[in-house]
């Protein structure tokens, strides 16, 4: 089990699968405003925790959020 499918492990205790919801690299790049190559940066360095499905990555919506806030501060609740 590599780092970012513990992180993965110990999110999914804490919200039930059928809770969690995923974003496509694409959706993660509009809600952060930025290229979908940098978006693939921060998962690939590890920065931004996601799954691998089939040959395209799912982010985890609260693990985007979460990156939001430890950069930026609190992120808005309707964001």
């Amino acid at each position: 089990m590599n780092a970012e499918t513990a992180q993965l492990s110990s999110r999914s205790r804490e919200h039930p699968l059928n809770e969690v919801v995923f974003l496509s690299v694409a959706e993660v790049a509009a809600v952060m405003r930025i290229s979908k190559m940098t978006v693939y940066r921060l998962v690939h360095s590890g920065h931004l925790p996601a799954i691998r499905v089939g040959r395209s990555f799912r982010v985890p919506e609260a693990a985007v959020h979460e990156y939001l806030r430890e950069c930026f501060g609190e992120v808005p609740s309707d964001v």
